[in-house]
C-alpha cells in the first residue's frame, strides 16, 4: 500500500504551493528541528493591501541565536496578533470570502496571542487554513516521529520516512538541488518533486498578478470552496507531482 509523505519547515500562513503539498500527502510532517533562517518565510508572508504587496512579520527573539532551530524560536510579544488581524481586515473587508474566512482567522489570532513559540503559531495557522480548505491530511511533528540518528540532512528525511512507513517522499522543486536521491533509492522510497507551473490566476487587487502571496489572498478573494479548487493536487491527485529522482 502506497503512502506519500511531505516533510517541510513550518511557514507563517504560506502560499498555495505549500498547501498543495499538504493536500497531495497522506501525512505532512512539520520539520522545525532545523535551523531558523532569517528574512525567510518562517515568520513572515505577503498579502495584498490597497493594491500593493505588504509583509506581515512575526517578531521573534533571534539576536545572537544564529544556529537555533525553528522549534526554539520564541516570540517577542503578542502585540503582532492585533496588528496583523487589523491589517488583514483592512485589506480584505470588501472581498467575496470575508464573511466566511474572517471569523476563523479572528479565533486563530486570539489563540495565537497565548502562544510563546513561532512553531506553535505556524502550526496553528496551518491547521486552521487547512480546515478552511477542507484538507484532512494528518499534521505531525517530525521530531516526534523518529529519533534523530543520521547526521546527514537527506539521511534524516529518509529515517523519518522509514519510521512512518512512507513509500514516496514528495519535495518542493528546490529539493532537486540538495537532496541525495541515492539514499532514497537505497531505502526503497520513491523521490518525487512538485511542479508549481500552471496555476490559474484569480481576481487579485494587483496590477500584475502574483501567485507567491499568502494563501489568505486566495481564500479572501475566492472564498474557501473556490480557493480549494486552486490547488492542483485536489483536482488531480498526481497533477502536482513530477515523478522521478535526480539523474
Amino acid at each position: 500500500m502506497s503512502k506519500t509523505i511531505v516533510i517541510l519547515q513550518s511557514n507563517y500562513i504560506p502560499w498555495k504551493g505549500y498547501f498543495d503539498l499538504m493536500a497531495a500527502a497522506d501525512e505532512f510532517l512539520i520539520f522545525d528541528e532545523v535551523q531558523f533562517t532569517r528574512r525567510d518565510w518562517r515568520n513572515r508572508n505577503k498579502i495584498v493591501v490597497d493594491g500593493a504587496m505588504r509583509w506581515l512579520s512575526i517578531p521573534v527573539q533571534s539576536k545572537g541565536l544564529f544556529e537555533a532551530p525553528i522549534n526554539e524560536m520564541q516570540l517577542v510579544n503578542s502585540h503582532w496578533c492585533r496588528s496583523h488581524l487589523e491589517t488583514i481586515r483592512q485589506a480584505y473587508r470588501r472581498s467575496p470570502g470575508f464573511a466566511s474566512v474572517a471569523p476563523v482567522l479572528e479565533a486563530a489570532y486570539r489563540e495565537a496571542a497565548g502562544l510563546t513559540l513561532l512553531t506553535q503559531v505556524n502550526e496553528l495557522f496551518l491547521r486552521r487554513v487547512g480546515q478552511l480548505l477542507g484538507l484532512e491530511t494528518p499534521l505531525l511533528r517530525a521530531e516526534e516521529a523518529a529519533p534523530r540518528v543520521s547526521p546527514d540532512p537527506t539521511g534524516r528525511l529518509v529515517e523519518i520516512c522509514r519510521a512512518r512507513g512512507a513509500t514516496r517522499y514528495l519535495s518542493g522543486p528546490a529539493g532537486r538541488a540538495y537532496l541525495d536521491a541515492g539514499l532514497f533509492e537505497a531505502a526503497g522510497i520513491a523521490l518525487c518533486f512538485a511542479d508549481y507551473s500552471g496555476y490559474r490566476p484569480y481576481p487579485q487587487c494587483l496590477s500584475t498578478f502574483e501567485h507567491g502571496v499568502s494563501m489568505l489572498d486566495v481564500l479572501f478573494q475566492c472564498g474557501p470552496a473556490a480557493a480549494r479548487d486552486q490547488l492542483k493536487s485536489i483536482a488531480d491527485r498526481d497533477g502536482l507531482v513530477a515523478s522521478g529522482s535526480l539523474p
